[in-house]
């Protein structure tokens, strides 16, 4: 894991051999070993960053966790030495696709850690579950196994499954709400729904809120209105929620496809399903829109107030930062060299390991790692925005050149390679006075 603590450098691809620890080539060797070792199982890989999710959770008083979804394909179009390559979509759409449920703390939105992958390669899927993961039609299809499978994750606290759009399917809907569980699914803009006894679009049922006046201000714990910076601009968050039913036939994938290569579907009818919309808008000056979400949510107002599930559904943004730490932002997984799938996912769970240090650091309220983060940026030559004290991938570019500077200590005498540098390299290394 030591080794894979470190940023994004084209040609360290995931692996930097310490000074004193063996050289490249034999740590290279070793861990090519290690990620062909058919009896390293997935499943034990993944544990640690299970298990520190556990401990992350059980230290705070919250009632809620959320387990964040999404896919990312790692691109390995021009890597002809992995055979196993998945075809998403297009010829050179070519690499591993993977799924992962990553854990954020609802109380404050930091990510916790990784609970499962899923990786899809040209003959199946590969996963960190025990017993392995099916092959589902479509990617919402897998959730449900996953959510099934979050029951034995013994997290000690209530689950609230978070997805994007790619998830708002009625089927899957009314299949979860049945297996009593909690989602938050950022709605189909399309969508037709039940609304106050007639069926309308979700635009016209948002219309009628705004006009209604229904939107207020989220506020934070000082009492003062919540400000979203955004591409398009800084504005106050605001909410809405009302009640929707849906009431139309589900549509699912049959596995197959059409003659023009589309996928199949039949429609499979079922009870109206009741919704909790919540509706989160960023409004900028001049009372200008600059985004806006609709959500579907079966968590109860009771339990949970509209602005709060706004925050849930921004706090996705998580996973997607986690997934970009792994590829361009940290870890280059795409220059990765493994041939087999099965080698891609053991080395992940690894390097997850070191995203997982770097997170932690960041949870870390004291001052000794306050000084750290500060060392740890200094070390990695970053510059910040005003105001940010660090970021995962600075962290992390930092943690690698610290875990060099203390493996060489070990095993070398500093002042002597310093003498050293000052006689051969007197121009970048001259001789302070005193």
């Amino acid at each position: 894991m030591s080794e894979h603590a470190h940023a994004v450098n084209a040609t360290v691809t995931g692996l930097s051999a310490l000074p004193g620890t063996a050289r490249p080539f034999a740590a290279a060797k070793a861990m090519t070993r290690f990620l062909n070792n058919e009896a390293v199982g997935f499943h034990a890989l993944i544990e640690p960053a299970q298990d520190a999710v556990r401990s992350a959770l059980a230290a705070g008083d919250g009632d809620f966790a959320l387990v964040v979804h999404d896919w990312s394909m790692f691109n390995f179009n021009s890597h002809d030495s992995k055979g196993d390559r998945y075809q998403r979509s297009h010829a050179t759409d070519l690499g591993y696709e993977l799924g992962t449920a990553l854990i954020v703390d609802a109380d404050d939105g930091r990510p916790l850690g990784p609970m499962e992958f899923r990786l899809r390669i040209a003959d199946g899927t590969l996963s960190t579950r025990r017993g392995g993961a099916r092959n589902p039609p479509g990617h919402v299809d897998e959730l449900t196994d996953v959510m099934a499978a979050a029951e034995d994750w013994r997290l000690p606290r209530k689950l609230v499954h978070v997805i994007d759009r790619e998830a708002d399917s009625v089927g899957h809907h009314r299949d979860w709400r049945a297996a009593g569980r909690r989602f938050l699914v950022r709605a189909d803009a399309s969508r037709l729904v039940l609304h106050e006894g007639r069926e309308r679009k979700l635009d016209a049922v948002v219309a009628d809120l705004a006009a209604a006046g229904r939107f207020a201000p989220a506020l934070d714990g000082r009492g003062e209105p919540v400000i979203a910076t955004l591409r398009a601009g800084a504005g106050v968050v605001t909410t809405a929620a009302t009640t929707i039913v849906l009431h139309r036939p589900a549509r699912r994938n049959t596995g197959e496809k059409t003659a023009g290569g589309h996928k199949k579907q039949k429609q499979i009818a079922g009870p109206p399903l009741t919704l909790r919309m919540v509706v989160t808008r960023v409004i900028g000056d001049k009372e200008t829109v600059l985004a806006e979400w609709r959500l579907f949510t079966n968590v109860p107002a009771e339990e949970v107030d509209d602005a709060t599930i706004g925050r849930w559904y921004a706090w996705r943004w998580e996973i997607e930062t986690y997934h970009k730490l792994l590829k361009s932002a940290g870890m280059n997984a795409e220059e990765w060299r493994q041939q087999e799938g099965e080698a891609f996912l053991r080395r992940l769970c690894v390097a997850s390991m070191a995203c997982l240090t770097v997170w932690h650091l960041q949870r870390d309220e004291s001052q000794e790692a306050a000084t750290l983060r500060k060392t740890l940026v200094r070390l990695s030559g970053r510059q910040m925005k005003h105001k940010v004290e660090s970021t995962a991938p600075a962290l992390l570019a930092g943690l690698e050149r610290l875990l060099a500077i203390d493996d060489l200590m070990q095993h070398e005498n500093l002042n002597e390679i310093l003498a050293l540098a000052r006689r051969v390299l007197p121009r970048l290394f001259p001789q302070r006075p005193g």
